[in-house]
């Protein structure tokens, strides 16, 4: 995900980067996750359910090898908790096709 508008999108798949995002494109890769944590280890991560810092994630992939801004937002994605999630047993899924239930409850849609 490089391109001019990378390091201006500061919200990804719920969670907000905030100044990390840009810090992370401007990183010098190949890099480490040991290596992110001192440069960046005190930036945090809002999440629909609190906040997470880098310190605290990587803590969980120690000596991890990273080759772009990409691979180190995919491990942010990997690792955040469970806080991340938002509104735990939501689908925004539509409703069955015809034919695939018995039975329709009282539903509007």
């Amino acid at each position: 995900m490089t391109g001019p508008n990378t390091a201006d999108r500061t919200r990804e798949l719920g969670i907000d980067f905030g100044p990390l995002a840009r810090e992370l494109e401007e990183h010098q890769y190949p890099t480490t996750s040991d290596e992110l944590v001192e440069a960046h280890g005190s930036a945090v991560l809002e999440l629909p359910g609190g906040e997470e810092t880098l310190r605290e994630l990587f803590e969980l992939l120690p000596d991890e090898d990273f080759e772009s801004a990409a691979e180190a937002r995919a491990a942010i994605f990997n690792t955040v908790s469970e806080r991340a999630i938002g509104r735990k047993g939501y689908s925004d899924r539509t409703p069955p096709a015809l034919g695939e239930r018995q039975e329709w409850p009282n539903e509007s849609f």
